[in-house]
């Protein structure tokens, strides 16, 4: 009998999850992407921060109805350790709830469900 739990040794676990986020396509005006884009690079610095911090706007703004430009204005009144909070908050809201993003401390567990764990 088969197990549900059969791990594929041929494929990586993490290569998949990142290919599923990333496999987001959207089209979106160029204009848009660009200012968005330019804003990101000059807070952070960093091409790939920016890009990832756009492509995150673009995916808050299409599932939640908010204008892209709106969000713009939104993280230009922030500073950078504010922005990744409030793009932390936007996401655990699309996200699973099982997991949270931007929490430097750790959620205490509901005691009767911690007991019933295994290790």
């Amino acid at each position: 009998m088969g197990s549900v739990n059969a791990i594929n040794n041929t494929t990586d676990q993490t290569v998949q999850i990142f290919d599923r986020f990333y496999g987001y396509q959207q089209q979106v005006p160029v204009d848009q992407y660009d200012s968005v884009l330019s804003y990101f690079q000059q807070v952070f610095g960093s091409d790939q921060a920016a890009g990832n911090f756009a492509v995150s706007v673009f995916r808050i703004s299409h599932q939640t109805g908010i204008p892209v430009m709106s969000l713009l204005q939104q993280f230009q009144a922030q500073s950078p350790p504010e922005i990744t909070l409030t793009l932390a908050y936007y996401l655990n809201g699309l996200r699973s709830s099982s997991t949270l993003l931007g929490l430097n401390v750790p959620t205490q567990p509901n005691y009767y469900v911690v007991r019933n764990v295994r290790i």
